[in-house]
């Protein structure tokens, strides 16, 4: 049973930065993609960034901001998350699927989220 568990979430100014945690309990870690994805009030879950080896995609509204790694030995993904704006508060999720996609559906395992809030 894979399992995720996001961290480093909280409230930081705009400009400011934060990066975010995903330890995965899986015995074969390096087989799966793992994903962030964001969720605003009132909007959809979107995707953010993947990482499947050393492939990684990002979103055209955090290229150039947001950076994503992986540490194998770790079992844990992070995302690197600077220049941070308002337009970023969301509750961010982390999830494990076959494949390197920014498609949601494509992921089958989720964390719980961690709550980013950029203030103005």
């Amino acid at each position: 049973e894979v399992r995720l568990v996001e961290s480093g979430g909280g409230l930081v100014q705009a400009g400011g930065s934060l990066r975010l945690s995903c330890a995965v309990s899986v015995f074969t870690f390096e087989d799966y993609a793992i994903g962030w994805f964001r969720e605003a009030p009132g909007k959809e879950r979107e995707g953010v960034s993947c990482i499947s080896g050393s492939s990684t995609l990002y979103a055209d509204s955090v290229k150039g901001r947001f950076t994503i790694s992986r540490d194998n030995a770790k079992n844990t993904v992070y995302l690197q998350m600077n220049n941070l704006k308002p337009e970023d508060t969301a509750v961010y999720y982390c999830a494990a699927g076959p494949r390197l996609s920014m498609v949601k559906r494509v992921y089958v395992t989720w964390g719980q989220g961690t709550q980013v809030t950029v203030s103005s």
